[in-house]
């Protein structure tokens, strides 16, 4: 048996997925992102993207895992609850941030750049520069800090980005007016 994830963050970057998942590029009406996953579970705190309802389209993958794969996805979605996504094919899930962790991000729960890297690399790569522009343009919260951890990653799953994809990424957060922290203004 399997089960299926609609993934529109780190899930979008087939580098963070196992080998032999099924992915394909998908869009889900009525959402819109947000950087409202708030956590002090990891390095001080952590925010990660969420969902929220809104009358956006979202890109993404639609992503097929093997149910005895189902424990690794929990893990790696624990500050989520899992929402059905029936638009997406019968028993599809999309993660939304639990009620513990609904908050956008701040100075103690900043973005991790590597994980923006990863994300950014990922639409790239499904969906070409204006799938970025897109995924930009639907995510709400660029207003919380950026904790600039490129050098030294935090983000289990962080990915080697080319010039070209480590530019663009600088680029498309320097429009969105992102600020961003030091390692050394974060909470260990």
């Amino acid at each position: 048996m399997t089960f299926s994830v609609f993934g529109y963050g780190s899930l979008v970057n087939r580098n963070t997925l196992p080998p032999h998942v099924s992915a394909e590029p998908v869009s889900l009406k009525g959402w819109r992102r947000a950087w409202r996953a708030s956590s002090v579970a990891h390095a001080g705190g952590v925010c990660a993207l969420s969902v929220v309802p809104g009358d956006d389209t979202i890109e993404g993958l639609l992503v097929t895992f093997d149910d005895d794969y189902r424990p690794v996805i929990d893990a790696r979605e624990y500050r989520y609850d899992a929402l059905a996504a029936e638009a997406l094919g019968a028993g599809a899930l999309i993660f939304r941030a639990n009620a513990e962790a609904d908050r956008f991000g701040d100075a103690g729960n900043p973005v991790h750049l590597s994980y923006v890297d990863v994300v950014i690399q990922g639409f790239l790569r499904e969906f070409g520069e204006a799938g970025v522009e897109r995924f930009m343009a639907t995510t709400d919260g660029w207003h919380v800090p950026i904790l600039d951890d490129r050098a030294a990653p935090r983000y289990p799953r962080a990915q080697q980005l080319t010039e070209n994809e480590r530019d663009l990424s600088d680029r498309m957060l320097r429009m969105v007016d992102a600020t961003f922290m030091s390692t050394d203004e974060a909470l260990p």
